[in-house]
């Protein structure tokens, strides 16, 4: 592409408005009902409520972005859709996108005041105060949102994280924060020799609602209560939450707990040592700005961090999927 051709600058212009027509089409239901059966503009407008012309609008709006078909004015979706945009689908999406349409969509409506101020929009946006946690369960409905969301996305990364490193010599992994259990349940289902404890807020594990044979799941609080016994520890889009002095406290309380040999697996997207890329990365790390005390990071940085509590051997692998893993052993 020239360096003159303007596409780039154009594609960014239009890109909140693909992301706000899917957000849309999910909140009212539309891959939902689709999934009921195919169905033309007007009866799909009128199951919603909505005005026919403008339903239609949004239908070929869908279509055009490759989430739904349609054939001589009856639409059905396309299994993209089947599998991340209906609500029952295993693979589902929809917290994640709920979450994004409903809390970051209007905080990241303040990103110059976040890079002034380098602080979370909660206040700005909701009135929220405190940890930020306090927005992301500011309401039952707003809680399991995002508990979906972070299971619909981990299942997506999870099982590449879990077959990263040789993790056959471990026996119990203690996935920390770990809400749902995808990583510590993608970690036992690869290891047959492997039992996983899930450990997060009460409230947390109460709403999961999920369950595996070789998981139990415990009720505490990581940065105050005692953590459960493991020789392997697991944080999944744990670090990328706090700023350097929580992470080192936090690590430094898992690499006291470890004896000698025990390990530390971290799920995170590494961004490349200038810090520029994978972009995903990038806009990840201004989503941390505005909605976190956290950031993304570099292998490097994540090392540096290990290092300063204690642990001695890091690795960093490249997954291809949404999430990087990172394997630090106590000496």
């Amino acid at each position: 592409m020239s360096q003159n051709d303007p596409k780039v600058v154009l594609d960014l212009i239009e890109a909140f408005r693909s992301s706000k027509a899917m957000f849309t089409a999910v909140g009212m239901g539309i891959f939902d009902l689709l999934d009921e059966g195919p169905a033309r503009a007007a009866a799909v407008a009128a199951r919603m409520g909505a005005d026919a012309d403008a339903t239609a609008r949004l239908l070929d709006g869908c279509a055009a972005l490759g989430l739904v078909r349609k054939q001589d004015g009856v639409y059905r979706n396309e299994r993209v859709a089947e599998r991340y945009l209906c609500s029952h689908s295993a693979d589902s999406l929809c917290g994640y996108i709920r979450y994004s349409d409903e809390a970051l969509y209007p905080m990241w409506g303040h990103l110059a005041d976040a890079v002034r101020e380098g602080t979370p929009r909660w206040k700005q946006a909701f009135g929220i105060e405190g940890n930020p946690f306090n927005g992301f369960f500011r309401s039952e409905a707003a809680m399991r949102d995002f508990l979906r969301g972070m299971h619909g996305f981990g299942r997506l990364s999870s099982p590449r994280v879990a077959a990263a490193f040789d993790l056959s010599h471990f026996r119990r992994v203690v996935d920390l924060g770990g809400a749902t259990g995808h990583l510590a349940m993608a970690v036992c289902d690869r290891y047959p020799e492997m039992r996983g404890v899930v450990f997060d807020l009460p409230r947390v594990i109460e709403a999961a609602g999920t369950a595996h044979e070789r998981v139990e799941f415990v009720g505490g609080d990581f940065f105050t209560g005692e953590l459960p016994e493991g020789d392997l520890y697991a944080l999944g889009r744990i670090l990328h939450d706090w700023g350097d002095q929580k992470i080192g406290l936090l690590l430094g309380k898992i690499h006291a707990k470890l004896r000698p040999g025990g390990g530390l697996l971290l799920a995170e997207k590494l961004l490349a040592d200038d810090g520029v890329g994978p972009t995903e990365a990038n806009m990840q790390s201004l989503n941390m700005l505005v909605a976190t005390e956290g950031k993304e990071r570099s292998l490097g940085e994540y090392t540096r961090l290990l290092r300063a509590a204690g642990f001695g051997q890091v690795d960093g692998r490249r997954t291809g999927s949404t999430l990087d893993a990172v394997l630090a052993i106590k000496n």
